[in-house]
């Protein structure tokens, strides 16, 4: 595929479901739907249900804000990275 290809293929902004279709949404919905996606799971199922998975490459400084937005927002432990590899 020729870079030329690849861009015509990339998402240029949000989508969000309306039923069985992906239409495009403003930044602000688009998260704010996300924000009551991961409420609603936690609500419903607890924070044991969700889970945050950071990049090795990513800084220490943004690992850390990853831990404490999981545990602190979404009321969870359940943090990894790929550190190890």
């Amino acid at each position: 595929m020729s870079p030329r290809t690849r861009n015509l293929t990339r998402l240029t902004q949000p989508l969000v479901r309306e039923g069985d279709t992906l239409v495009p949404a403003g930044w602000d919905e688009a998260l704010d739907r996300v924000a009551r996606g991961l409420g609603g799971i936690r609500d419903a199922h607890g924070g044991d249900a969700l889970g945050m998975f950071s990049c090795s490459k990513s800084t220490n400084e943004m690992n850390y804000v990853a831990q404490k937005f999981a545990r602190t927002v979404l009321g969870t432990n359940n943090i990894d990275s790929c550190n190890r590899t």
